[in-house]
């Protein structure tokens, strides 16, 4: 699998992707067509994972999306698609928003977008880049944030019931800090896209760390109550690709999908043009006797 939306120059970040009413659903942020600067969320379909057709947008109705919005993380509840995802182009008051659908296309968004910011006395108060995991009776929304200088991306945690209709009093901060800040040396600044699972009892976050293109790698940390996590390797988990591959310059922003069969895909982004263009791939992932995940084999590279 190498996917990209072709008619928005070879265009394709942040996928998340879910099972719904017998397709996979892949949801992932595109450049707007009469608009460049701006991004959005196209929505393809699949029936076997690895062969793609784009088949909608979601638009732009909203006060808060009108400098575009991007970067979403999806899930199935209650035999519909919930949808969280950011706002974009106010940076430091970007936030995340929620949307919900009964087809996997047409969505109804919230009407208090955003639903969600962090509180400002540990962060800048941002929120992008969101994840959600169903644990321990909670749904768990994990984010991107930066420090009061903009400089350090780090990740956040809330968590809501489930089933709660996901307004701003929803929302309850885990704790006021962050739950996983750059500390190794190829994570240079960032840590940012929270990709999490539930595997035996754990969440499991893949993330990306180090900027787009700086380059951009996936490690892994896991967790045992969702909130505090700990690294489980020094040295990327998924690396970015040697020179002349598709992904030489990144393999970034990882999105975890469980199947229905029970197999863990990684979904993640990669450029081999620092940026210019954008094609998403995947890989399947197992777990060994210990929890320690490792990859089964990469699709399509």
């Amino acid at each position: 699998m190498l996917f990209t939306n072709t008619k928005r120059g070879n265009f394709a970040k942040d996928p998340a992707v879910v099972r719904f009413q017998g397709h996979y659903y892949l949801y992932y942020t595109i450049k707007l067509a009469d608009n460049p600067t701006k991004i959005g969320i196209g929505i393809a379909v699949s029936d076997d994972l690895d062969h793609w057709c784009d088949v909608a947008e979601i638009p732009l109705t909203q006060e808060c999306e009108q400098k575009g919005i991007g970067a979403p993380g999806a899930i199935v509840l209650d035999d519909a698609v919930h949808l969280f995802y950011q706002s974009y182009g106010s940076w430091q008051t970007d936030a995340i928003c929620h949307a919900v659908s009964k087809d996997g296309i047409h969505f109804d968004k919230h009407p208090e977008n955003p639903v969600f910011r962090p509180t400002n006395d540990w962060c800048v108060g941002r929120a992008i880049d969101a994840d959600v995991c169903l644990f321990g009776g909670k749904l768990y929304l994990y984010f991107a944030t930066r420090d009061h200088q903009m400089v350090v991306q780090k990740v956040g945690c809330a968590w809501a019931d489930p089933a709660s209709d996901f307004s701003r009093a929803a929302w309850h901060q885990a704790m006021p800090q962050s739950v996983l800040v750059p500390e190794l040396r190829w994570e240079g600044e960032c840590i940012e896209a929270p990709a999490t699972v539930e595997h035996d009892g754990r969440v499991y976050m893949f993330y990306g760390g180090a900027y787009n293109c700086k380059p951009q790698q996936i490690g892994c940390a896991v967790s045992d109550d969702g909130v505090f996590f700990a690294r489980l390797f020094t040295e990327p988990f998924l690396p970015n690709g040697s020179k002349g591959a598709w992904n030489a310059c990144e393999s970034g922003h990882p999105y975890v999908f469980r199947d229905d069969d029970g197999r863990v895909h990684l979904f993640y982004q990669g450029s081999n043009d620092m940026g210019k263009t954008w094609y998403l791939s995947r890989c399947e992932i197992g777990f060994d006797d210990h929890g320690i995940p490792y990859v089964l084999s990469e699709i399509g590279t």
